[in-house]
């Protein structure tokens, strides 16, 4: 190459590298150093962004829902759409007349003295020594007859001329806004005689160093092998008492006015208890008195219709042997 040519490719690299306001060299540095340093931030976000047009610009950035919740939970802590995120599970029960809920949240506090409470009527859910505002809410819908607390779900019964589709829809609302809102399901006052308090205050298979061993032994089967399984129902066992080879049970929550809980306690509980424990000859369900009345007013009803079905067949027999 001769001087001239050297001369003028010098001379177009300073005419170059003055326009442009910087050496050909650190050109070639700034060219280099997203490579060398950051090489994946300066490929993709050349793939994500796009050009932006005139009326882009102009246009106020928006914050997508999944993103307010982000940014709202650094600076008030959780957001109030955080707090909604519950999962309230319900599931059937062999009573037909009530429904399991199960609300992924803690119902009755773990040192609670028994393991269940049950809310027959109004007055129960403002009594000491347990009262609840959700049962009480509970209570209040149309066609709502009791509420069964469990360990970590919730029993609602109904009357059998209701529809669940009628009653469901507010009663899973008020368990939700309860659990969601952090509500106390269960408080504490301490109990005195008032009318319509709770009877139990503990759980009747609990282990007591004065029972005989008999009676440890049949606590101890029913807590292990029976009460899983009727909790799994949406309900719960009481031990009334054990006298001349007869266990006294009494049945709560779904299993209270189901059908089939006779078949439960003679087929179920009977067969287990005197396959395992030879004094064991019985097992009989034990009745409040108030499910007595109701069970004889129950039976009279019966009776009345059986009596009127009766009359009206034979009213309606000359008609149908007319011509």
């Amino acid at each position: 190459m001769s001087m001239s040519s050297k001369s003028t490719t010098m001379f177009r690299r300073a005419l170059l590298s003055a326009r442009t306001g910087s050496s050909v060299a650190e050109s070639c540095c700034r060219t280099i150093r997203p490579v060398a340093f950051a090489p994946s931030r300066s490929v993709f976000s050349a793939a994500r962004l796009s050009t932006l047009t005139a009326s882009e610009t102009r246009r106020r950035p928006t914050v997508r829902p999944h993103q307010q919740s982000v940014a709202a939970s650094g600076v008030n802590g959780m957001s109030p759409t955080s707090k909604r995120t519950i999962f309230i599970q319900t599931e059937i029960t062999p009573n037909p007349d009530a429904l399991k809920f199960i609300p992924n949240h803690r119902v009755i506090p773990e040192d609670f003295p028994t393991s269940f409470l049950e809310y027959l009527n109004p007055r129960s859910t403002l009594a000491p020594p347990h009262p609840s505002p959700l049962a009480a809410k509970l209570l209040d819908v149309e066609g709502v007859t009791s509420v069964f607390y469990g360990p970590e779900f919730i029993t609602v019964t109904k009357s059998s001329d209701v529809n669940w589709a009628h009653i469901k829809p507010e009663v899973f609302s008020l368990i939700t806004q309860a659990v969601t809102s952090g509500e106390t399901i269960v408080s504490v006052v301490e109990s005195d005689s008032t009318e319509g308090a709770q009877e139990y205050e503990e759980d009747s298979l609990a282990f007591n160093e004065e029972d005989d061993e008999v009676v440890s032994m049949i606590k101890e089967l029913l807590e292990t092998r029976i009460r899983p399984a009727i909790q799994e129902d949406g309900g719960d066992i009481e031990l009334r008492g054990f006298e001349n080879g007869i266990v006294m049970l009494k049945l709560r929550g779904a299993c209270r006015t189901c059908d089939s809980s006779t078949v439960t306690l003679k087929n179920g509980i009977e067969s287990m208890l005197m396959h395992y424990i030879e004094e064991v000859k019985g097992v009989e369900q034990v009745m409040d008195q108030e499910e007595e009345i109701s069970m004889h007013e129950f039976a009279r009803f019966e009776e009345k219709l059986r009596q009127q079905k009766g009359a009206g067949a034979t009213a309606s027999s000359p008609l149908d042997s007319a011509p």
